[in-house]
C-alpha cells in the first residue's frame, strides 16, 4: 500500500487564518520545529516569515538545494532567501516591510533576540509575543503523520523484541540500551526520540535513570523507557519486565499500575479532560496505598517534538480531540526496591483511542542461568 502523505501546504492557510486572533498581521517563525512543520523544510538553520499574502524562508549556502527541494515536496510556495545572517537580515526585514505588528514566538525567542529584532530588523513594526500559536494546529495528526508516528512506534515494538532475550543474561544497563538503540536504526528509523531509559532494580525508583554499568539481577524489575524517530515524527513506549520472576511485592506493584494505565487509556476519547484522565489513573494508585509514589504526570502529546500539548497531568486545562496522540504512563517508584512505568502511546478517536505501541506487558523474562 501507497503510505499517506502529509499535507503540509494546507498547514499555512490555517495559521493565517489564527493570525488576527493572535494580535499580528504576520509571524516570524524562528522555531525550527515549526518551521519543519509548515514547510518541510529541516535544515538546522532558519527563519521564516508568514504573511497573508507571502511566505519567505531565510537560511544559509548549506541549504540552497535542500530547502528548494523539500519546499518543492512538500507542495509549499514560498520565496527563498539564500544568505549570510546579514542577508537573511536584509530579506526578512525587507518582506516586513509595511507591516504594523510582527509576531514573535515567545517561548522560542531570548530576551536579547528579541531586543535585536526591534533595534535591528523590524523598527518600525509592533513585536507582538505569541504563544502556541504554530503549536495547536500540531495537536491534530493528519494521516501522514499518523503513518510516520505508527511506523515508529513498530520499529520500537520489533527493536524490543528482538533484543529482550538479553535482559535475563546478566547484561548491564548499558549495554542492553545501546543494543537496543543499534537495532532501532538497523531497523530503519533515523535515530532515538530521546536517550533511552533502562533502570534495573533500585535504579528504577528514578523515573529518568539513565542507563549505568550496573549488572541486571535476577529476580529485578527493569524499567525500559525508549522511542524511535521516523521522518521526523516519534514514537514513546515504556515497559517493564522482569529477570527472572518476581517477587510477590513486586508483583503487586506491576499489577497495580497495569490496573492503573488501562483504566487511563479507557478514559481516553474525544472531549475528555486530560486532567480528568490523570485523575482516572491516580485514584487507583491512591487506592492502594501508592499515591506518593507517583511522582510524575500521567502524559503528553506527541508529535515532531518527543513532549507536546495536549499535557494529560493534574493541573491541565487541554480538552482532548480526534486525532490528538498522547502517551497514557502512570508509574510506582519506591526507594531501594525500584520502580514500574507502564506505558502506550495512543491516537484520540471520537469513541476512544487505539494504540500506535503494541509490545507485550507479559512481565517475566526467563532467567538464563
Amino acid at each position: 500500500m501507497t503510505a499517506p502523505k502529509m499535507n503540509v501546504a494546507a498547514r499555512l492557510p490555517q495559521l493565517r487564518a489564527a493570525l488576527d486572533a493572535a494580535n499580528c498581521d504576520a509571524l516570524l517563525v524562528t522555531n525550527l520545529t515549526n518551521v519543519r512543520y509548515l514547510t518541510g523544510f529541516t535544515g538546522s538553520a532558519a527563519l521564516l516569515l508568514v504573511k497573508q499574502d507571502e511566505l519567505v524562508l531565510a537560511t544559509d549556502g548549506r541549504y540552497a538545494f535542500q530547502s528548494a527541494e523539500q519546499l518543492k515536496e512538500a507542495g509549499v510556495e514560498a520565496r527563498i532567501e539564500i544568505g549570510n545572517l546579514a542577508g537573511q537580515k536584509a530579506a526578512i526585514s525587507g518582506a516586513a516591510e509595511g507591516i504594523t505588528r510582527v509576531g514573535l514566538e515567545a517561548t522560542d525567542v531570548t530576551w536579547a533576540r528579541q531586543r535585536n529584532f526591534a533595534s535591528e530588523w523590524f523598527t518600525a513594526a509592533e513585536l507582538v509575543a505569541t504563544e502556541n500559536v504554530v503549536e495547536v494546529l500540531r495537536r491534530v495528526k493528519d494521516d501522514g503523520e499518523l503513518h510516520c508516528m505508527r511506523e515508529a512506534a513498530r520499529i520500537a515494538d520489533d527493536a524490543l523484541a528482538s533484543v529482550r532475550p538479553l535482559l535475563a543474561q546478566g547484561v548491564t544497563e548499558q549495554d542492553f540500551a545501546i543494543a537496543l538503540d543499534f537495532e532501532i536504526r538497523k531497523l530503519g528509523a533515523s535515530g532515538n526520540s530521546f536517550e533511552t531509559i533502562v533502570a534495573a532494580g533500585p535504579n528504577g525508583a528514578k523515573p529518568h535513570a539513565r542507563p549505568s554499568n550496573r549488572k541486571i539481577q535476577e529476580g529485578e524489575l527493569v524499567v525500559l523507557d525508549f522511542g524511535a524517530i521516523v521522518d521526523g515524527y516519534c514514537s514513546d513506549m515504556t515497559r517493564t519486565v522482569c529477570a527472572g520472576e518476581p517477587s510477590p511485592e513486586l508483583q503487586k506493584m506491576v499489577d497495580v499500575v497495569a490496573a492503573s494505565q488501562r483504566a487511563g487509556v479507557a478514559a481516553v476519547k474525544a472531549g475528555a479532560s486530560a486532567a480528568a484522565v490523570d485523575k482516572v489513573c491516580r485514584d487507583v494508585i491512591a487506592e492502594a496505598g501508592w499515591g506518593d509514589a507517583f511522582m510524575h504526570s500521567t502524559g503528553h502529546g506527541v508529535g515532531l517534538d518527543i513532549h507536546e500539548a495536549p499535557w494529560v497531568s493534574a493541573t491541565s486545562t487541554d480538552t482532548l480531540e480526534t486525532g490528538h496522540v498522547v502517551t497514557v504512563e502512570p508509574g510506582v517508584y519506591l526507594e531501594g526496591l525500584g520502580g514500574v512505568r507502564i506505558e502506550d502511546t495512543v491516537v484520540v478517536t471520537d469513541d476512544g483511542c487505539y494504540p500506535l505501541t503494541t509490545t507485550t506487558k507479559e512481565l517475566a523474562v526467563a532467567w538464563q542461568q
